[in-house]
């Protein structure tokens, strides 16, 4: 009894769907376009992630070394620094290495040049050049750096100076910038998302509404609620899940047109290398919100607006 209710609610749901073509149409072209929109949230997400990212790794601070820090200390501290929760990365830049850079930096400045020439021994010391997971988390590291400026056995300062507290203010209007585009992102994302569901629904039930008629007579005839319902359902399930085929097959070309461009501007985030790496978790996202949205909205406007 029930497999013979289960095969009759498959196909009633598949002949709905194809009798009613101009409505099946209509209904897979507006959940098309909210998958699309749900799809560029996606791509919005990952585009700003790499952005904030990006802004999150110009921020470092620096510890500059005294010329007559020994080498072993340093590099504890290095080690110490690499211990932390909060840092991500700590860069070990010798003195030799700190000259040459120098050296680099004013290749085209005779003057200064020559003024380094002249001096008997090289006159910068090591650095230390970390970054933390976020730029709120830099205030700790320096207090942990100002808290071991003596760390010699012969109570010798070997840490020169820590440029944080110089890039304290940029380093903290970065911050609030960052959170400020974090949770206006998020904003933006829940608006769109929802207006979206709002329109896919209100277009479902208006395809269910014009079969009221049809519903009206089954109810009629003694069928059940779940022999009314199901079908509808099952339509509701097609459209997402066509509009999701649509949705999936859009987007390649669009990945593919925008994905150089995106390259070049968000430090190497390809969106066509990004949404065939993350095929998979896109399909997942598009397909089950295409599907779901179709089957719930179809059993709400059922039950809800024609009172079965």
């Amino acid at each position: 009894m029930f497999w013979t209710l289960f095969k009759r609610v498959i196909r009633g749901g598949f002949t709905h769907f194809y009798r009613n073509g101009f409505v099946s149409l209509a209904s897979v072209l507006v959940m098309t376009v909210t998958l699309l929109v749900i799809g560029s949230v996606v791509f919005l997400s990952a585009t700003l992630n790499a952005s904030l990212e990006e802004l999150k790794n110009k921020v470092d601070v620096n510890v500059y070394f005294q010329t007559s820090a020994p080498e072993e200390e340093v590099l504890a501290l290095a080690e110490r620094l690499r211990a932390l929760q909060e840092v991500t990365v700590v860069e070990y830049i010798s003195r030799e290495r700190a000259l040459l850079n120098f050296r680099e930096r004013h290749q085209n400045d005779a003057l200064t040049l020559q003024a380094l020439a002249e001096l008997p021994d090289n006159p910068l010391g090591a650095l230390l050049n970390i970054r933390a997971k976020e730029p709120s988390q830099y205030e700790g590291i320096a207090q942990f750096l100002k808290s071991e400026d003596v760390l010699s056995v012969k109570q010798r300062e070997i840490i020169d100076e820590v440029n944080y507290f110089d890039n304290k203010t940029a380093i903290d209007t970065l911050g609030r910038i960052i959170d400020s585009a974090e949770a206006l992102g998020f904003g933006i994302t829940l608006v769109l998302v929802v207006v979206s569901f709002i329109i896919a629904f209100n277009t479902i039930r208006l395809a269910i509404y014009i079969s009221r008629e049809e519903i009206a007579v089954m109810r009629l005839v003694g069928a059940s609620n779940h022999s009314i319902r199901g079908p509808f359902v099952i339509s509701g399930v097609l459209y997402g899940a066509s509009a999701a085929i649509l949705t999936l097959v859009a987007f390649y070309p669009l990945a593919y047109y925008l994905g150089d461009a995106t390259e070049q501007f968000l430090s190497g985030l390809n969106l066509f290398r990004y949404y065939l790496a993350h095929f998979g978790e896109f399909f997942l996202i598009i397909v089950g919100s295409g599907v779901g949205l179709g089957a719930f909205s179809s059993f709400w406007a059922v039950r809800r607006y024609l009172n079965v």
